[in-house]
C-alpha cells in the first residue's frame, strides 16, 4: 500500500499529542483497515510498532489475528 503524507510527516521520539494525534490516528486506521500491516505503517511512519499498535486500540480499531490469510484453521 503507498503511504500518504500525513503519517510520514513526523519526527522520530517527538510527542505527538491533540489533533495532530487525531489526525494521524485517522490516517492510521484508514490505512489499516484498507490492509496495511502494523509494521508497514510503523516504517512508513517512522514510529514503532507499539506506537501504532497504541494509537490503533485507542481508536477502537479490532486488529487482525496474527498470520493473515496464510494460517489455516485445524481439521
Amino acid at each position: 500500500m503507498a503511504a500518504t503524507g500525513t503519517a510520514t510527516s513526523t519526527e522520530k521520539g517527538r510527542r505527538i499529542v491533540g489533533a495532530e494525534r487525531q489526525t494521524l490516528a485517522k490516517d492510521l486506521v484508514k490505512r489499516y483497515t484498507g490492509g496495511e500491516s502494523i509494521r508497514a505503517l510503523a516504517a512508513s511512519t517512522g514510529r514503532s510498532y507499539g506506537f501504532i499498535h497504541r494509537v490503533l486500540t485507542e481508536s477502537g480499531v479490532q486488529l487482525r489475528q496474527r498470520g493473515g490469510a496464510r494460517r489455516r484453521k485445524k481439521a
